[in-house]
């Protein structure tokens, strides 16, 4: 690169401003203005130039995000001015006296509120001097915490820079989304290490990690919520919000001003039924009186500041005993321990099972039948154990021995090397056969309506079906002598079977049940193979130069097709007439949605879900479940629920039907 030092350093001032505009725009405001192809093009350009003239290289430069080598230790650090705990309330009742112990102290004063979410993450300090990122120091214990700056750097919504030449000390909150936290986790689990028990552990295990080039693969985030400018703070804590903001900073979308104490509980009563909707962990909401001169004139407990409070949510967690531990076996021959519960109120549910995920984490826990377990919902619909109570025990306990043979059927039990998952081997297991069944039938795959849970169950009760192709022979006078299996019910099943027999080739592969493939991988391996034959006979190195597709997909693609069972069954479904053709389209080839990603809520007059979603993927998009940052599109139908108030949170481009088809090139 043929450049003078002066051109160089005229072009490396360009290249850093532009990136940290475009990542304040990505990661900040949630609004990319350029693809991600030509934002690393900014970023490869500007690291050859600095690669030239190493000299011109600055710690704020947006390259030096993890330009450090691992660290061996985290120094201590005084904080300047200690970060104060908040004291706690859990009801109304509570809240309300936290209220009048303000009106005492201030008697006759207008007293407003600032209300914030409160992130379960982890309390940080960052300073920054004459403009520039200069120190992160973690809450500690209040008055002394942890430097942690080079791990802090990786994080992509923090500015590196700050216009702004005074001594600044910002304070927030860590956290790790909920979509990474399961993505970090879902990796430990395939390498056989402990499982994070939560977000918050997730996070905090991040960011005492060693090397910072780990972290930032971590993907963390930040909300900021408190900013000294020369040790001073704004007049008010929402204009505290409103400078971060100016400066760059990420602060939470949601929060709000409230003059009255009604709105207070009106936010607390909206988020507390509303949290699940959220990428990221609150455990309640924080109340901060607004005034800084009214924060000073009521002071601090030596705890507490006595002009704030976090407003917790229902508890998420609950102790109970475990009574029992059995293993249930999927549809991949996968075998789960649950832990069966003395029934415990959580969350406004009554809840009696947990996943126990696995052997290593029985093993890892020390998880005993008769333990006096804590228990946590987060966002998911099956709740975990976090800890078992050790002290509690009386020596009743007994351990549990994960089986060596399948419970259902007996078969030998594998466990692959390198993977902590026991399976059942037995292709024909009944256990095995009942999920894919189920599976086989859903909307996404071949769509059998009226083929759910009760009717399968009698099916291999009678053994009406003992494999998946037994369905194709069902006959009419055998449903019919099923429970609530009238002539009408029995001829409707039957051409919903027949008609699934012309589904196309992505659904078909989406349906047998491959292990790792989704319906996203099934429509590109469609889209390549255009046949099951094609597909069967392609080799590791074929599968691995596909879009999407990594060695443990491609290696379980060709297991699946070398096995003798699968072999026999992709032969019977071919001569019961279940062809699995590639869709063929006079279509425009044109593809508008390449790129986007879109998120559907609400009914559609027109489409059903799944329909419109196959026109999304026919286009080039992407569908996804819920709204987050990168979420370019969400498509709202009649009677839409929470997403439409997370899209416009997000300010998130929104299409009610009408537009949609007209994008699409479909008006009806």
């Amino acid at each position: 690169m043929g450049v003078s030092k002066e051109e160089a350093a005229k072009r490396i001032e360009e290249l850093r401003q532009q990136i940290r505009y475009h990542e304040k725009k990505y990661y900040v405001d949630n609004d990319p203005q350029i693809s991600d192809y030509e934002f690393d093009c900014l970023v490869k350009e500007l690291e050859q130039l600095e690669s030239l003239y190493p000299d011109l290289i600055t710690p704020d430069s947006p390259t030096q995000r993890v330009g450090e080598q691992p660290v061996e230790g985290f120094p201590s650090v005084v904080h300047s001015i200690p970060m104060l705990s908040l004291d706690n309330c859990y009801n109304q009742e509570e809240f309300l006296e936290f209220v009048q112990r303000i009106e005492k102290l201030l008697p006759g004063e207008k007293i407003e509120f600032v209300t914030e979410l409160k992130i379960d993450g982890l309390g940080i300090a960052i300073i920054y001097r004459g403009g520039h990122f200069a120190q992160a120091i973690t809450r500690g214990d209040g008055f002394r915490g942890d430097d942690v700056s080079a791990n802090v750097k990786t994080i992509r919504s923090l500015p590196l820079s700050i216009p702004l030449q005074a001594e600044v000390e910002v304070r927030g909150e860590i956290y790790l989304p909920f979509s990474s936290f399961e993505k970090i986790n879902q990796e430990r689990e395939a390498k056989g290490e402990s499982l994070f028990a939560n977000p918050r552990n997730a996070a905090a295990g991040t960011i005492r990690l060693l090397d910072p080039r780990e972290v930032a693969q971590r993907n963390l985030d930040v909300f900021l919520y408190y900013i000294f400018v020369n040790g001073q703070s704004q007049e008010s804590q929402w204009q505290n919000l409103q400078l971060l903001k100016e400066l760059g900073f990420k602060i939470n979308p949601h929060v709000r001003l409230c003059g009255s104490v009604k709105e207070v509980i009106d936010y607390y009563e909206y988020w507390k039924d509303r949290r699940d909707d959220l990428d990221y962990d609150v455990d309640g909401i924080v109340v901060k009186v607004n005034s800084t001169r009214q924060q000073q004139a009521l002071g601090s407990t030596a705890k507490f500041p006595r002009w704030a409070i976090a407003y917790k949510f229902p508890a998420r967690q609950a102790t109970t005993k475990i009574i029992d531990i059995k293993v249930q076996v999927g549809r991949t021959g996968a075998l789960t321990p649950v832990a069966i519960l003395e029934p415990v109120q959580l969350s406004g549910t009554t809840i009696s099972r947990s996943t126990l995920h696995n052997e290593e984490e029985i093993r890892r826990k020390d998880i005993r039948i008769g333990d006096y377990v804590l228990i946590e919902r987060s966002g998911d619909v099956i709740p975990k154990v976090v800890s078992v109570m050790k002290e509690r025990r009386t020596g009743q306990e007994k351990p549990f021995s994960f089986p060596t043979r399948c419970p259902v059927c007996g078969s030998p039990v594998f466990k692959p090397e390198g993977e902590v998952i026991s399976r059942c081997i037995n292709p024909s297991c009944p256990a095995r056969l009942r999920e894919s069944l189920l599976h086989y039938a859903s909307r996404r795959a071949m769509n059998i309506e009226g083929l759910g849970e009760a009717l399968v169950d009698q099916l291999l009760a009678q053994k009406l079906v003992q494999s998946i192709p037994d369905l194709y022979h069902l006959k009419k006078e055998d449903l019919v002598k099923l429970e609530r299996m009238g002539p009408k019910s029995a001829q409707n099943l039957l051409d919903q079977i027949e008609a699934s027999k012309h589904q196309d080739l992505a659904r078909l592969l989406y349906a047998l049940g491959i292990r790792y493939v989704g319906e996203r991988t099934a429509q590109t391996l469609a889209e390549h193979f255009q046949s099951l034959e094609a597909l069967s006979k392609a080799s590791l190195e074929e599968l691995l130069a596909l879009p999407d597709i990594g060695p443990k997909v491609a290696e379980s693609i060709v297991f699946f097709f070398q096995q003798k069972e699968n072999q026999e069954l992709i032969r019977r479904l071919k001569e019961a007439g279940v062809r699995g053709e590639a869709k063929v389209t006079t279509e425009p080839t044109a593809q508008p949605f390449v790129g986007l990603t879109f998120v559907l809520t609400g009914e559609l007059e027109h489409y059903t879900r799944d329909e419109a979603r196959e026109i999304i993927e026919r286009l080039g998009g992407r569908v996804t479940s819920s709204v987050s940052r990168k979420t370019s599109v969400v498509i709202v139908g009649r009677n839409p629920g929470s997403k439409l108030q997370k899209a416009k949170d997000y300010n998130i481009t929104i299409w009610d039907e009408e537009e949609f088809l007209r994008q699409a090139g479909l008006e009806k």
